[in-house]
């Protein structure tokens, strides 16, 4: 491997698609926000585009589509390798289990001089064999970059090197919440300026624990029955909660929006926004939430607990205990005074703690650090 003096990096963002999920925000904000004095950035998705890739070509960022076709697809690999060595990277940085794997091979068989992995939740999910990929994986990869302490933690226990591990809080572009009409949005659901609005937004996949919130809900009915929540999202378990919602009798009080552009105005109509997950990383919704100067009811996972403080920013209760979810719903729905100190809190700690620039400066920092490290040596 040979290094030279580089005045702009050539970073390529590797990512399995461009959907409006929170790795894929991630990655896009990354791309987006690198000095362009110092770096030419692409994104690269291997399995199919989304709704992310226009707005990254419009800010002036190359796409491009690898195409992995199979579970196992070594002619997506072969096309992967060659556009990095043709594109002639510096560094490449890996986003996902698919492009993890696929990326570092690529990277190391184009002779990438930096290669940076991201992993973006405690992944309960994995099993032995993902284990031992990202082990054998590691030797290849110049750093692993938690989003959360959680996260490092996580994957250290999991056997990965504690010198291979860093850990870079996700980051949010401040913004303000969106000035709506508050009766006028609610309106469009059917739910009445007095009537109490819960709403949660995320993938609807076992990690979040929608049925323990379904059981939730179902509970607070008995004593709020004015409630009414909005269940923001896509993924493979929405037939399932859809007729868990009819077993408990919700269909009145709980609506299955599907994938939405306008999350945060849905927010701002919002009295309280929930997350009843297993697990996270750094859970890109409550960073919204907040921003939008909302109160967040959200159970203790890993990750969850370096955003919201108890009490201060949200309410946390535990995982899988769905009685405590309908407390804290409860406690916030009957306190608005509360409520409102609480969203005031959650926006302040968002704009201090958690800015899509200190993000972006440590990658950038992180990039050049392991670059400069790795030519020092070779001299």
């Amino acid at each position: 491997m040979i290094f030279r003096d580089i005045g702009v990096f050539k970073v390529l963002q590797l990512i399995p698609t461009l959907d409006r999920s929170g790795a894929e925000k991630q990655a896009a904000i990354l791309a987006r926000g690198l000095p362009r004095d110092r770096f030419r950035v692409e994104v690269a998705a291997l399995t199919r585009l989304g709704p992310l890739a226009e707005e990254l070509e419009a800010a002036g960022v190359p796409v491009t589509l690898i195409g992995k076709r199979l579970k196992i697809d070594p002619f997506c690999l072969e096309r992967l390798v060659r556009f990095i060595r043709d594109k002639k990277f510096d560094v490449v940085h890996t986003w996902i289990f698919a492009a993890n794997c696929y990326g570092r091979v690529a990277a190391r068989r184009a002779g990438v001089r930096v290669v940076v992995t991201s992993e973006m939740a405690v992944d309960l999910w994995k099993g032995k064999g993902h284990f031992a990929i990202d082990r054998r994986l590691a030797r290849i990869t110049d750093r692993i970059v938690g989003n959360s302490q959680a996260v490092v933690d996580f994957y250290r226990d999991q056997g990965i090197p504690f010198d291979k591990l860093a850990m870079i809080r996700s980051g949010i572009e401040p913004f303000d919440p969106p000035a709506i009409d508050r009766a006028k949005v609610r309106g469009e659901f059917g739910v009445s300026s007095d009537q109490p609005l819960v709403v949660y937004a995320g993938r609807l996949a076992p990690q979040k624990g929608l049925d323990d919130l379904l059981f939730a809900l179902d509970l607070l009915q008995h004593v709020r029955p004015d409630v009414r929540t909005l269940i923001v999202g896509a993924g493979p378990l929405r037939t399932e909660l859809e007729e868990l919602a009819r077993m408990h009798k919700l269909e009145d009080k709980v609506r299955f929006l599907g994938h939405r552009e306008d999350v945060p105005r849905l927010f701002s109509a919002a009295d309280v926004v929930v997350l009843p997950s297993l697990y996270e990383g750094l859970p890109n919704v409550v960073l919204e939430a907040m921003m939008c100067g909302k109160p967040v009811v959200a159970t203790s996972a890993p990750g969850t607990t370096e955003v919201v403080v108890d009490g201060e920013t949200g309410l946390l209760v535990p995982p899988r205990k769905p009685a405590e979810i309908t407390r804290a719903l409860r406690a916030i729905i009957l306190d608005p005074e509360r409520a409102a100190a609480i969203g005031r809190a959650g926006r302040e700690r968002a704009l201090a703690d958690f800015t899509a620039n200190a993000m972006i400066d440590r990658f950038a920092q992180l990039y050049q650090e392991i670059y400069e490290q790795k030519a020092e040596n070779i001299s």
